[in-house]
């Protein structure tokens, strides 16, 4: 990995291009609990590959400079997100979601729910920190508790997939991507507790990673609506009072395919994830960067980490509380003897 001053700061993760639920549900149908699904659906996340490893980082943003925190070669773990009190982190990983302490890093542990489906690597800390919303494999939301026990079910449409990214700063909206049988991923809300999902009209071409500004005042998310071509994602915001199509701001322009602008706590920083020209999709396992930005320019990047990964990268916010750091995964090969990987 390697970090610089003199770029931007490039991110990379999950796709744009539509899917149809029921394909994706016959791949990745959900059983019921945790303990079935994994012993008779142990195919439902995401493994390493054949000397593929798993490290976890933190990158400190007065240094620029990025740290390994902690490294596996047995496990996968994706997309974290950075406890309110500062000192845990949390990633899911085999389907289930873990808590990494920050002062033993190398020594997660999972978070045993209760008639939870297995879950993917969209999950987000609610802001009194302590709960978080988790979307699972049977293509629903679910809220529990951070210390495990029962779940309760936010969403229940069937045939459709809620895909969640954002939690408004009072903690009584959940921003998700909703792909149906009708088309690419769309914005839509629901309340936190629940009840009637309000799709947004965001234009033409999928969206994804839909997120709040810390002032409540913005929903961030990447879109195709500008693309030429296929996969050609990019970076926009629209007022979070009234998101309408005609109401949407694009922050930047490039050639490269951008995704998924997480903000700092303190409003004045972001980071996003960033593919070559050309990506289709969000897929893993690519050269990709991270781009971290001063959010009162978006076309100036104040650093760029380079980075094997994509998919599970950075998929959520990860910005610890006092805007100073962000936690990342990458997904690099030991490629002595193997001429297949990386």
């Amino acid at each position: 990995m390697q970090a610089s001053s003199e770029e931007p700061l490039g991110v990379s993760d999950l796709g744009a291009t539509f899917v149809s639920p029921r394909e994706l549900a016959l791949a990745l149908a959900s059983a019921g609990d945790q303990a079935r699904d994994q012993q008779e659906n142990p195919g439902l996340f995401r493994r390493l590959r054949t000397r593929q490893r798993c490290q976890l980082h933190i990158f400190d943003v007065a240094t620029r400079s990025a740290r390994v925190i902690a490294e596996f070669d047995d496990m996968l773990f994706e997309a974290p997100n950075w406890a309110t009190d500062g000192n845990t982190l949390y990633l899911n990983g085999q389907g289930g979601l873990w808590a990494f302490p920050l002062d033993s890093p190398r020594e997660p542990r999972r978070i045993n729910y209760d008639g939870l489906p297995q879950v993917n690597n969209d999950h987000v800390l609610d802001p009194s920190g302590k709960s978080i919303f988790m979307s699972a494999m049977d293509g629903q939301i679910y809220h529990g508790a951070l210390d495990g026990g029962s779940v309760q079910k936010v969403t229940d449409e069937d045939d459709v997939w809620h895909f969640l990214h954002g939690i408004s700063p009072d903690g009584r909206t959940l921003g998700f991507v909703r792909i149906s049988e009708e088309g690419p991923g769309r914005l839509a809300l629901v309340a936190a507790e629940g009840g009637p999902v309000t799709v947004v009209d965001s234009g033409d071409g999928h969206i994804d990673g839909p997120e709040w500004s810390p002032n409540g005042e913005w929903i961030y998310f990447n879109t195709e609506r500008w693309a030429s071509k296929p996969g050609h994602a990019q970076l926009a915001r629209v007022p979070s009072a009234h998101p309408t199509s005609d109401t949407i701001e694009r922050l930047n322009r490039t050639d490269t395919v951008d995704w998924f602008p997480h903000l700092a706590p303190n409003g004045h920083l972001a980071v996003y994830l960033q593919y070559p020209a050309g990506t289709v999709g969000h897929p893993e396992d690519l050269d990709v960067e991270l781009v971290l930005v001063d959010t009162a320019d978006w076309s100036a990047p104040l650093a760029r980490v380079t980075l094997f990964g994509g998919q599970g990268t950075i998929n959520v916010n990860s910005w610890s509380p006092d805007s100073t750091r962000f936690a990342f995964v990458s997904y690099p090969f030991d490629i002595s003897g193997d001429s297949s990987g990386r």
